[in-house]
């Protein structure tokens, strides 16, 4: 399986998950950045999930993983942005068949419902699994069309997501970033702004 480019994301209650499934994933040699949260003290999963699933929609990373209690918290607000198509999968065949069947980009993992084991194990599946050819391709086509129809675009967005990859990119190639009051900065660049590790 090829190095992916994935954004991870949690409330307080998928804190402890995420943090061994980065561990695992960052080991196989995969770019990860996390927005957030970085503790088990209360946060809202929407504070997080929801400029991770922006910069997927926009096409900053491959993959998402987003864990919560549950799971469908994630799912929903995930769901919500243009080009972003979340599953919630609590074992290994639904990650399979979100992946091949319905071209899912973002996987959403409860906590509370599966242990560990299970957990990677649904990580690993989804992240090897390629969408299916065929009549699944026809049907992700019109699923596609509905959010294109359905969904904000790209162009009519007004914020902006930086993440840690503009601030490197931007330092190595020397070019100017453009920020205002619509954009929205990960907790990876408010550390590095902040000369914090």
């Amino acid at each position: 399986m090829p190095a992916l480019r994935i954004a991870t994301a949690s409330d307080h209650a998928g804190f402890p998950l995420k943090k061994i499934l980065m561990e695992a994933l960052r080991a196989e040699g995969h770019t990860l950045e996390d927005f957030g949260c970085s503790s088990e003290a209360p946060a809202d999963t929407s504070d997080h999930v929801a400029p991770a699933a922006e910069a997927l929609g926009l096409g900053r990373f491959d993959r998402a993983i987003f864990v919560d209690g549950a799971g469908y918290p994630s799912g929903m607000i995930a769901n919500m942005f243009h080009g972003v198509y979340a599953a919630v999968c609590n074992d290994p065949v639904s990650a399979k068949l979100a992946r091949e069947h319905g071209g899912a980009n973002a996987l959403c993992l409860g906590a509370m419902i599966g242990g560990q084991a299970v957990a990677r194990e649904i990580v690993k599946v989804f992240l090897s699994a390629e969408p299916l050819p065929g009549k699944y391709e026809d049907r992700r086509r019109k699923v596609i069309e509905i959010g294109n129809r359905r969904r904000v675009g790209p162009l009519q967005r007004t914020r902006q997501v930086l993440t840690l990859d503009d601030l490197r990119d931007a330092v190595e190639n020397k070019r100017p970033l453009m920020i205002d009051e619509n954009t929205v900065m990960t907790p990876g660049v408010l550390d590095a702004v902040k000369g914090r590790r």
